[in-house]
């Protein structure tokens, strides 16, 4: 076994500087002008870099659908996504952005599995028609939630701390909303909060409560405002200045919102004391007897369960009885920033996730996790690295985004990845992929 991880390591070292002398261009392609190549290969099973002691590989490799997100027609600063999406049916949906400022753009997508087809819903840039010189955001670092109504909702971030200021007109980031049969596009609230970014949320989609977490304009203001919108009357139903850090619960069976405030410093503690607020009673957050870890969470489980993540470290949060229970490490290698986890939403039983968000995954292969409720024991589905690499030129190297569909059988990630290499082989992300992976049945079986 280590004989076999010690050549696949190996591999993987002659793999990255090797892409330091390709050219990067925009936009990305696939070779013979294909739109998206579909791949099964046992080398998807090959891990290179040691795992964590009892975790697994899958005995079946998947097969993967592989394309680049378009409108990367350009070179970014750098192209990447932030913000968590949805699958709605058989449809994905997800926001890449350029990350430039102070006049930056993002995108909404929806991704139709059946026709592999990824379509652009939304430009900012063109929704919002802001003058020459004014601030445009770079990033949609919130979730994509889909309201009730039919409607898509999610805010809108900044690409750099230093141009939310008054140099560039900036009166605070924007809520907006996307019909997304009809392509329609509306703007909901410019500057709920003045003067703030919004880099956190999460939708009630029944009272179509829009969520947020607030950054101040003014980097040096390290206080997270909480939000809580009515998008249908459109007015602020409340605010104060312990918000959430990076993620919220919520709790689609009874409405209700949880998070752990953050300190007037911007420090958050994990595991840190959870916060209650009940739209049925709209006022300041109430602490209740639970802690947990928060850097993400999945949605409720037909159990009645959100499992959260932070660092080596899972929690289940039982959103009848308000009770947290610690399950025990989370990761499989060496890295262990998890900022996207979703349950199977058949089942509840399976967890998937890939730490190293923030481009450190292929460190450890880009392993997408499979973890198992039931039994507490992990497993990987695929290493993604260095397979791409060394088919596309591609690495990828982590995921704010992944989704689950309804049934279980498939893994949508938008991945932040690298094409062309760097300096000495020094690599940083700069282009977006999506990768849908097909988890074969008898990795889903008892």
């Amino acid at each position: 076994m280590w004989n076999h991880v010690r050549r696949a390591w190996m591999i993987s070292l002659f793999v990255l500087p090797a892409l330091a002398s390709a050219e990067v261009t925009f936009p990305p392609k696939l070779p013979g002008g294909k739109q998206v190549v579909t791949d099964r290969s046992k080398k998807f099973l090959r891990p290179t870099a040691e795992l964590k002691p009892g975790v697994k590989i899958a005995q079946t490799p998947p097969e993967v659908d592989f394309l680049y997100y378009p409108g990367q027609d350009y070179p970014g600063n750098p192209w990447s996504a932030w913000g968590d999406g949805l699958v709605v049916g058989e449809t994905y949906y997800s926001a890449i952005g350029d990350h430039k400022a102070p006049g930056g753009n993002a995108f909404v997508y929806r991704y139709d599995t059946a026709g592999k087809r990824l379509r652009q819903l939304v430009d900012l840039r063109r929704v919002l028609q802001m003058p020459d010189g004014h601030y445009t955001p770079g990033k949609i670092h919130s979730r994509i939630d889909l309201g009730d109504d039919g409607w898509l909702y999610f805010s809108t971030h900044r690409g750099s701390t230093r141009v939310t200021t008054d140099e560039y007109h900036y009166r605070g980031d924007w809520i907006l909303r996307c019909e997304p049969e009809q392509n329609r596009v509306e703007i909901v609230a410019q500057a709920p909060l003045a003067r703030q970014c919004m880099p956190t949320s999460v939708l009630d989609p029944v009272r179509r409560i829009f969520y947020a977490g607030t950054a101040d304009g003014d980097y040096r203001n390290k206080r997270v405002q909480f939000l809580a919108y009515d998008t249908v009357r459109r007015k602020l139903l409340y605010h104060d200045d312990r918000g959430p850090r990076r993620y919220m619960i919520f709790a689609r069976s009874t409405g209700r919102v949880y998070f752990v405030p953050t300190e007037p410093d911007g420090t958050c503690p994990s595991p840190g004391r959870l916060v209650r607020f009940d739209p049925e009673q709209p006022g300041r957050p109430v602490p209740i007897d639970a802690q947990l870890g928060l850097r993400s969470a999945t949605q409720e489980t037909p159990q009645g369960i959100v499992y959260t993540v932070d660092g080596d470290n899972l929690w289940a949060f039982d959103v009848r009885k308000e009770r947290a229970k610690h399950l025990g490490p989370a990761v499989v290698g060496g890295e262990t920033y998890v900022t996207s986890i979703d349950a199977d939403p058949k089942t509840g039983r399976y967890l998937y996730y890939i730490a190293g968000a923030h481009g450190g995954s292929y460190r450890d292969g880009t392993p997408l996790v499979q973890y198992d409720v039931n039994t507490r024991s992990r497993k990987v589905i695929a290493f993604l690295h260095p397979f791409y690499s060394e088919a596309y030129g591609f690495v990828p190297m982590g995921t704010y985004s992944s989704a689950v569909s309804p049934e279980g059988d498939k893994v949508y990630l938008t991945v932040n990845g690298n094409c062309g290499g760097g300096p000495e082989g020094r690599i940083r992300f700069n282009t977006c992929a999506l990768l849908v992976v097909h988890v074969p049945e008898s990795e889903r079986q008892p």
